[in-house]
C-alpha cells in the first residue's frame, strides 16, 4: 500500500509502520517545528487544517493507577472528569511531562497512541467522527499523519467518548 509521504520524509515512524501493517492509507505531512510553540493550534496552521481537525494526544493517569490516552481536538480542553468517567475511574489527571517519554517513547509535541512503547487504553473525543480526514502526530515533532477517523479509531483501538470541556446545554 502506497502512502503519499513527501520525499523529505526519510524514515517512517512506528505509527506509520503500524498503519502499513494494518493496510491503512495515510498521508505524512511534515511541518517546521517551533520548540517554543508546540500547540496543536500552531501545528494546524502549519499543515493547513482547522484546529478542530488536528487531534492532540494527552497521556493521563487515573486513581486506579492506570494510564490512559485522551485524544481531543487541537482547540479543545480535556475534561478530566469526563475522561475518568469514560475510563471507569473516579478521577483522572494529566501525566507529568517526565513520565511521558519513558512510558510512551515519545516526547511532548510528538505523542501518539499508535506505536507507543506501552499499550494503554485510548479514548478519542466523539467529535473525531465529524470529519472526513483528521490529523494526529506521527510520533515525532514536525510530522503529522492524515487519515480517516474510522481508520484512526481502528489503529489506535480507541473508544469514543465525550472528553472536552464546553458550554453547558441550556
Amino acid at each position: 500500500m502506497k502512502t503519499s509521504a513527501p520525499a523529505a520524509v526519510r524514515a517512517k515512524t512506528n505509527a506509520a509502520r503500524l498503519l502499513d501493517t494494518l493496510g491503512i492509507l495515510y498521508e505524512l505531512r511534515p511541518y517546521v517545528v517551533d520548540p517554543d510553540d508546540l500547540t496543536a493550534i500552531s501545528v494546524a496552521r502549519k499543515i493547513g487544517l482547522p484546529p478542530e481537525q488536528v487531534f492532540k494526544t494527552l497521556l493521563t493517569h487515573t486513581n486506579t493507577g492506570e494510564h490512559v490516552f485522551a485524544v481531543i481536538p487541537g482547540d479543545a480542553e480535556l475534561d478530566l472528569k469526563k475522561l475518568a468517567h469514560a475510563a471507569g475511574a473516579k478521577k483522572a489527571e494529566l501525566a507529568s511531562l517526565k513520565e511521558v517519554e519513558p512510558l510512551t517513547g515519545y516526547i511532548r509535541g510528538g505523542v501518539t497512541v499508535m506505536g507507543a512503547r506501552k499499550s494503554f487504553p485510548a479514548f478519542a473525543d466523539e467529535t473525531i467522527e465529524l470529519f472526513d480526514q483528521i490529523s494526529v502526530s506521527a510520533g515525532q515533532r514536525g510530522l503529522q499523519l492524515l487519515l480517516t477517523p474510522a481508520d484512526y479509531l481502528r489503529a489506535a483501538e480507541a473508544t469514543l467518548a465525550d472528553l472536552t470541556k464546553g458550554p453547558t446545554p441550556a
